[in-house]
């Protein structure tokens, strides 16, 4: 008899796993952050904050030597991935990055517009 998959249980905020399709690429292969633990890049639940601040620093610290830093955001940003650090970034300083992004693209949508009216 079938059974019905059972959901596993995560005690940290892990993201759902992607398929290794998901994550090929050319940069992923060369990540710093291979070679370490992930629960130093995403939080435990209900983790204090000193503790949070100190685990940030310690995956940005592995960032900041990585090769494909910037790879790593863009595809942060363009996913976009919702928990852990990714490319030297907290999620909530990614959704920063993407808040100033999306008003600088309709400030330029609107400029544009303006010069094609004009012309």
């Amino acid at each position: 008899m079938l059974q019905p998959p059972q959901e596993p249980q995560w005690s940290t905020a892990v993201p759902v796993q992607r398929s290794p399709q998901d994550l090929a690429g050319p940069w992923h292969a060369e990540a710093a952050c291979r070679r370490d633990e992930a629960g130093l890049f995403f939080a435990p639940s209900q983790e204090p904050t000193a503790s949070r601040l100190s685990r940030e620093q310690a995956a940005k610290s592995v960032c900041s030597r990585c090769p494909v830093l910037v790879e790593c955001r863009e595809h942060a940003l363009l996913q976009p991935e919702p928990y852990g650090v990714w490319g030297g970034l907290t999620a909530a300083e990614r959704r920063v990055v993407l808040s100033r992004r999306r008003r600088r693209e309709a400030a330029e949508a609107t400029a544009q517009r303006d010069v094609t009216r004009i012309a």
